[in-house]
């Protein structure tokens, strides 16, 4: 080997050692800190570069290199996993009142009055482990088990990018620990379970069940070259044991140094200054949970100060000091007594499932949506099946699995009706529809629909004027048709049963008041088909005029960014129909006032300008109609439905059909952190 030889390799052996030090750098500040100081695509030239170092130079590649966390040889089993200090689990509180009676248990053990002083923290859904450190290097890593013995997942945690391989350990701070075993919880954030579960469905491989389901497998496999393979994170919460020159004397101290020394703690700790608080912070997360990036199932509430801890001792089983505050479970099991059917305002029969009645994330459920015969006969519900029923948010209650096991051949499969229950009119379904369709106009309950979609708040957002009472105003003879409500007077409402005068009056002032209103809230009222409040406002910047809107052709309504050929034909048929322009006159004719809205922002061009997209599912950071403005300025088009001819797929929190569908036509799909990254003009790659 030549000197020049020799100082090349120098070179690249200490730029080898310079990228490890910078990954494992910026690996803290991504998951430890959750400070990133560049971006994901900054970090994968990093990565790239030290991997092409290494392949040139396999001879300088090191065991505790970042790249080497998938290196390891398949077992045939897993070894038993001893834990020095047992690996306890928590007392479960089901409700407020259960951790009020933990709060008065530690002040009679303690023996001390006022506030006490705890820690709140997120009580992950995921697998509980303990890593061993000695002398900052991670020799070892088990599962729970029976809290004395688990698993030995030590190779499998070693793929895990969130945990590090050796504990930070500055000069300007104390020495490392001689030995750390640390808790945590190993998880699978949600947008990673999705994209997880879509790459198994399109390889024809079974979906899990759930991201805690999709962790737990993951970590157990035999092949750790699997295990690499899964977007695995990790925090850590506590300490089993201790052999160091550091005493931590608070929950909260202990939780900040497991940060500097490089471990992910998850940054949603409270201090809370008494029981009061703590439930507070409990019953904050219970409303925004469904927002944050992973699942948590509830809160772990713990007495910061670890002396008291160590005074407070252990049951058998779990530790007197703390308790998790769980939450009301999105999902319960319960029987499908009977199975029918509800008629829309536009005429479509939605399945919908008699339950025996449940708790479901706090709310007692009778009734859940089956969406239409396709949903029904792909997870194959029957009558008098037991199902696992799902709630999250305000999101309406659905059947997501059927517990075949407990099948008893007594289940009577679903026919959708060949008539309209409501009128008896025939049901049809349209070849490009997923829905079938009772041909009334006049059927009762597509107009008492259409009414109490009239009256809604996104369009004349008319209070007080409900489903019961326009039900009650229709079996009454009061009224027939939306314009009909502009003719009530006193005398139709003060004989009818719950109506006094002011309550009269009150709705009448309110009805009266709905006719100074927007175009936009007026063609949404109208429940055109296809076109929802985003479309409406959309005809409404686009045309400025309601009679610009009915009389333009659809070669017109194609010009709009974001009206596709579905839309334009449902809104040139709307608009065809004597009837519709009838009732259209006559609201004029009452006296509506309708503002005109400003003109259109002008259309900008990059990425978007000219895609079709398609929203599916609830975002987080803003509304549906908020996005698809903002992407309509960039110059796309939104559409309500996935063709060869669609762009993006935009997928939020609980997607639809519109989600499938796309992935079986290889439609590009964003989450909504990618959205979001190119809406701001820029590409998210794949995360560090």
């Amino acid at each position: 080997m030549t000197d020049l030889q020799t100082i090349d390799k120098e070179d690249q052996a200490a730029r080898i050692k310079d990228l490890r030090k910078q990954i494992d750098y910026h690996n803290h500040r991504y998951y430890a800190l959750d400070q990133p100081e560049i971006s994901d695509a900054e970090y994968d030239k990093i990565f790239r570069e030290l991997v092409d170092l290494e392949n040139t130079h396999p001879e300088l590649i090191t065991a505790d290199s970042p790249t080497q966390r998938v290196g390891f040889a398949p077992i045939e089993k897993f070894l038993p996993f001893g834990h020095e200090v047992p690996l306890l689990s928590l007392e479960n509180a089901m409700n407020t009142e259960e951790a009020l009676d933990f709060d008065r248990r530690v002040h009679k053990l303690l023996g001390v009055g006022g506030n006490i002083e705890y820690v709140a923290e997120l009580k992950m859904d995921g697998l509980a482990v303990e890593l061993v450190y000695e002398d900052g290097a991670l020799i070892g890593a088990g599962t729970r088990g029976d809290g004395f013995t688990g698993e030995d997942v030590s190779q499998n945690v070693k793929t895990i990018r969130s945990v590090p391989w050796r504990l930070l350990g500055p000069p300007s701070q104390r020495a490392l620990p001689v030995k750390l075993a640390v808790r945590g919880e190993v998880f699978i954030e949600k947008r990673d379970f999705d994209k997880l579960n879509d790459q198994r469905a399109e390889r024809g491989e079974p979906v899990f069940a759930n991201p805690r389901n999709a962790a737990a497998g993951s970590l157990r496999q035999l092949d750790p070259s699997i295990t690499a393979g899964r977007p695995l994170r990790a925090f850590f919460y506590g300490i089993g044991t201790l052999i160091s020159e550091k005493e931590f004397v608070t929950q909260l101290e202990m939780l900040d140094q497991l940060k500097r020394w490089g471990l992910p703690v998850n940054p949603e700790s409270r201090l809370c200054h008494g029981i009061e608080q703590a439930l507070s912070y409990y019953e904050k997360l219970a409303e925004e949970r469904e927002y944050l990036p992973y699942e948590i199932d509830g809160v772990v509430i713990k007495v910061n100060n670890l002396a008291c801890q160590r005074q407070l001792g252990e049951k058998s089983r779990s530790p007197r000091w703390a308790i998790a505050l769980k939450f009301s479970p999105d999902e319960a099991q319960t029987h499908v007594l009977d199975i029918g059917v509800n008629v829309g305002r536009t005429g479509i029969l939605t399945p919908v499932a008699f339950l025996n009645p449940v708790v479901v994330g706090g709310v007692t459920v009778k009734r859940a949506t089956l969406h239409n015969i396709d949903e029904i006969q792909r997870k194959d519900i029957r009558k008098g099946d037991a199902v696992l029923v799902h709630r999250a948010g305000e999101v309406i209650p659905e059947v997501i699995e059927v517990i075949k096991s407990k099948r008893t051949e007594n289940e009577e499969p679903f026919k959708m009706p060949p008539n309209c229950p409501s009128c008896g009119a025939p049901v049809v379904r349209l070849p490009d529809e997923a829905f079938h369709r009772c041909v009334n106009r006049n059927c009762p309950a597509q107009i008492k629909g259409s009414i109490v979609h009239f009256a809604s708040r996104d369009a004349m957002n008319i209070n007080g004027l409900g489903e019961q009472i326009v039900s009650r105003f229709i079996d009454e003879g009061i009224i027939g048709t939306v314009s009909d409500l502009y003719r009530l007077r006193m005398e139709d409402l003060q004989n009818l049963p719950g109506f006094g005068q002011k309550s009269a009056r009150n709705l009448l002032d309110t009805i009266n008041t709905s006719k100074q209103t927007t175009l936009s809230r007026f063609l949404y009222s109208l429940g055109i088909s296809h076109v929802g409040a985003f479309i409406a406002d959309l005809l409404a910047r686009s045309f400025g005029d309601i009679d610009k809107v009915r009389s333009a052709r659809v070669e017109q309504l194609l010009q709009v960014q974001g009206i596709g050929e579905k839309v334009a034909n449902a809104l040139a048929a709307y608009f065809s129909n004597p009837d519709n322009r009838r009732l259209v006159d006559e609201l004029l004719d009452i006296g509506f006032v309708i503002d005109n809205p400003p003109p259109t922002r002008p259309v900008e061009t990059g990425f978007w300008s000219g895609k079709t997209v398609v929203f599916t599912g609830a975002l987080s950071s803003m509304t549906r109609q908020e996005a698809g403005e903002a992407v309509t300025a960039k110059g796309a088009r939104v559409t309500d439905s996935v063709s060869k001819k669609t762009g993006v797929v935009v997928a939020g929190a609980d997607p639809g059909s519109k989600l499938a569908k796309a992935q079986k036509l290889g439609v590009r799909i964003m989450q909504e952190d990618e959205f979001i990254g190119m809406l701001n003009g820029h590409s998210l790659a794949t995360e560090a």
